[in-house]
């Protein structure tokens, strides 16, 4: 069974950083482009960052020069490095590749 596994959200200050990890349970990950999605309280998800699997990528207005969208297809891991965060990048985070979504890692970002 494919797995989606993430991990390095916690709590940071406003003007902090943080860096996600997603790593896929199956050396496949060079065929596939990538997307990173957040959830905030009663908000809908929304797409944060793309990577192609070419490594170009696309980011939402919002986090743009800010957040950072990487991959390591030898490693089938891709990063998420997330820097100046503010209070309202607070959501749960997701990875998503094809049809496998992970488990989501809660990103809290104090004022």
């Amino acid at each position: 069974q494919v797995q989606l596994v993430e991990s390095g959200g916690g709590l940071v200050r406003a003007g902090g950083s943080l860096r996600l990890s997603c790593l896929l349970s199956r050396s496949a990950l060079s065929f596939y482009s990538m997307s990173w999605y957040r959830q905030a309280p009663g908000k809908q998800r929304e797409l944060v960052a793309h990577v192609t699997e070419g490594g170009n990528t696309k980011y939402a207005d919002s986090v743009r020069g800010r957040f950072t969208a990487s991959r390591d297809d030898a490693k089938n891991t891709a990063y998420l490095q997330m820097n100046s965060l503010k209070p309202e990048d607070t959501a749960v985070y997701y990875c998503n590749v094809f049809t496998w979504w992970g488990q989501g890692t809660q990103v809290t970002v104090s004022s």
